[in-house]
């Protein structure tokens, strides 16, 4: 990616006054306050409505939603704050190229439904890591995973969400970063941790609707103020800073900024790597991350994941109008101040001497919009942090609980669990907050092409061992594992060397190794899958095929399979049963649930526990006062009460008929939709290629 900056004196006129000129006025106050009176709101019901003493309840919406609710949620928790002020900010620094990521996951999201969500339903999974233990049996491939995950999470989504809104909120209020932060984590944790899935999905819905009219009033201003898209065509070329070092590209604009495909040698987006290169990582986290998959399996039946699938893949049409061009007008409304090519000039507007592409959007919304519209466009941006946040911390405490906590505790109490994935949230922001600095210095100021370059790094020894477990019956455990730590190891090294040597300054020499300077991060992508695949592939064969059981249910080949009769096996490492955790979870049975005959819904067969572990009712908790305790045990959702009357008899796993029955008109419905968004997306690439 080109740096845009120069070693000329800053020049003063470019930027008179520092950014913004405008903050908000009190009807851009009132309407944030309705935003939040909003979200709360419905938050509120969503926990009243949801039962959420129990894992599934918790942690799967109790297994109950509609196609609807799930698709806003998986587009609202991919589209977060980072993707309104990174793809904006690409926008303005490159082009539309950046748009290539998000008509890929059109593509990736359609593959979850039909192709890896059936294997997930059939086999039972409450989580991704949980999927690797029933395939592959033992241990260290899904504490390994698990780890992994929160370490992605951690990297390339909370700390980049968490700052992209910090900024946007400290461009306006002119508040400190880190108490923008603050201020917005503690609204986001109230409804997250006490309200579960069932909330995060039901405010994501809100908050998709909230961001899709407030962007697309903003698009239609951005257009009106520029002259419609022929004329930002041509203006797009003319933005170019006053202060910058003649005789050099810095702060001009890319001459292929209108094309998708670029050169496959110089470009900063090479197409062999949009092609090959990006999918990997794109079908890691559209098939195989925990944040997505988990709201598809809330889904009530196939169909209605199926739905939510199609749902999301025709609202991720829409980054490129509503967030990319506007970045690019943002340019040439502003090219002194958007794209600054100076280290000092850039630091005195934006605070980031690497550049300040990332404001585009911020500096479109405060100097463009008039009162009122300036609040609406801030609840935009509040409601892709929040929604984004609350997905990425729900699902990071579900894997933490399930597939960290669960081993070294294993006999934890359900109250328990719930309380250490609340617990555990807090932990993450903790972490996350501490990371932002550096995500600040990173990649020349483009937030977009951070997230993209680390995720090049760690997602592809992931998305094939995914891959391979569930559509090559032959992989076994020790092909998996080491795949995945030399695959992760290469990628590991990579990635330290891109942190170590940083591009240089458009105008400097690049020094750096050839490994970094001349294999660009989609074409490492693509070899590093290509590394992993033949790890896996030559260790599978040389060691033994896994056993029936490993591959039962498991494999889109073998998901119509009957369960192999039971047998009595010691627990421990390749067990296909755990009983660890006192909840009588089996290979093939979601834990803790018991599902009827349509999944369509589920009864939790585990009675809720008391606080204390047991259905008894002593101790101390005997002697708080009842309305006090009461009301604590409402707002972590369980109840005071033992309940152990409702206690059923665990009932075995439904056929894979049952579980993956889909109408006759709800299934043409969704294939001719399939079809559709299909061909509409093709168009689309080859139009902007």
């Amino acid at each position: 990616m080109d740096i845009t900056s120069s070693t000329v004196e800053p020049n003063t006129t470019a930027h008179p006054h520092a950014f913004p000129h405008q903050t908000l006025e009190g009807g851009d106050i009132a309407v944030l306050v309705l935003y939040f009176v909003f979200v709360m709101a419905v938050g509120l019901w969503s926990m009243w409505r949801t039962k959420r003493n129990t894992v599934t309840g918790y942690f799967l919406a109790g297994r109950s939603m509609v196609w609807w609710p799930v698709g806003a949620s998986l587009f609202s928790s991919n589209v977060g704050s980072g993707h309104f002020i990174g793809l904006a900010g690409s926008g303005a620094a490159s082009g539309i190229a950046v748009t290539a990521y998000e008509w890929n996951g059109i593509f990736c999201v359609l593959l979850l439904a039909w192709l890896f969500l059936p294997i997930y339903l059939v086999s039972g999974v409450t989580t991704m890591p949980e999927y690797l233990k029933m395939r592959f049996g033992g241990k260290r491939i899904p504490i390994f995973l698990a780890v992994l995950y929160l370490f992605i999470y951690i990297f390339t989504k909370i700390s980049v969400d968490i700052y992209a809104g910090a900024l946007f909120i400290q461009q306006a209020l002119r508040w400190d970063l880190y108490i923008a932060v603050i201020g917005l984590l503690a609204i986001t944790a109230i409804y997250t941790i006490a309200g579960g899935l069932a909330a995060v999905i039901y405010t994501d819905t809100l908050q998709t609707v909230i961001m899709l009219i407030g962007a697309l009033i903003l698009m239609a201003f951005s257009f009106v103020k520029v002259g419609g898209f022929d004329e930002l065509q041509t203006l797009y070329f003319k933005a170019i800073p006053k202060n910058r070092f003649e005789n050099s590209s810095c702060g001009l604009p890319r001459e292929d900024a209108f094309h998708l495909f670029r050169d496959p040698v110089t470009s900063d987006l090479p197409w062999p790597g949009v092609l090959v290169g990006m999918t990997i990582p794109s079908l890691w986290y559209w098939c195989t991350d925990q944040v997505i998959v988990q709201r598809s399996l809330s889904a009530k039946n196939l169909s209605h994941a199926k739905g939510g699938s199609l749902l999301a893949a025709y609202l991720k049409v829409l980054p490129l109008f509503i967030m990319v061009f506007p970045g690019m007008i943002s340019r040439i409304l502003f090219p002194d101040q958007v794209a600054c090519a100076e280290p000092e000039a850039c630091k005195k507007i934006c605070g980031n001497p690497s550049g300040c592409s990332d404001i585009a959007y911020p500096k479109l919304v405060i100097e463009l919009l008039p009162t009122g519209l300036r609040g609406l466009m801030m609840s935009v941006m509040i409601a892709a942090l929040m929604s984004s946040l609350t997905s990425i911390f729900n699902s990071a405490s579900t894997i933490f609980t399930m597939d960290l906590w669960r081993v070294f505790r294993t006999r934890a109490t359900e109250w328990e669990l719930m309380i250490v994935g609340r617990v555990f949230v807090l932990v993450l922001v903790v972490i996350s907050i501490l990371w932002i600095p550096l995500v600040q210095a990173s990649q020349g100021g483009q937030l977009f092409i951070y997230i993209q370059s680390i995720s090049s790094y760690l997602q592809p020894p992931v998305a094939i061992v995914f891959i391979a477990g569930c559509f090559w019956k032959r992989t076994n455990e020790k092909g998996a594992f080491w795949g995945l730590v030399i695959g992760l190891a290469v990628g590991v090294i990579r990635m330290v060397l891109d942190f170590v040597y940083t591009p240089p300054l458009c105008h400097e020499p690049d020094n750096r190794p050839a490994v970094v300077k001349y294999v660009h991060y989609l074409y490492f992508s693509m070899l590093l899958a290509l590394l992993t695949f033949i790890i896996v592939v030559v260790v599978s064969l040389f060691t033994e095929a896994p056993s029936r059981e490993m591959v039962s249910r498991l494999t889109w080949f073998t998901r119509y399979d009957e369960l192999p009769k039971k047998t009595e096996e010691p627990t421990g490492e390749g067990s296909p049963t755990d009983k660890s955790n006192g909840l009588a979870v089996s290979k093939n049975l979601p834990s803790t649930t018991e599902v009827n005959a349509e999944y369509g819904s589920t009864t939790d067969s585990t009675n809720a526990i008391s606080p204390q572990g047991s259905s008894s009712n002593s101790g101390g908790t005997a002697r708080c006062p009842p309305m006090l305790k009461n009301a604590l045990f409402w707002i972590c959702g369980m109840d005071a009460k033992d309940n152990a009357e409702e206690k059923a008899a665990e009932v075995p796993p439904p056929s894979p008929e049952e579980v993956l029955y889909e109408t006759p008109c709800a299934r043409h419905t969704l294939n001719v939709n399939l079809i559709v968004c299909l061909c509409a997306a093709i168009f689309l690439w080859a139009y902007f290629a």
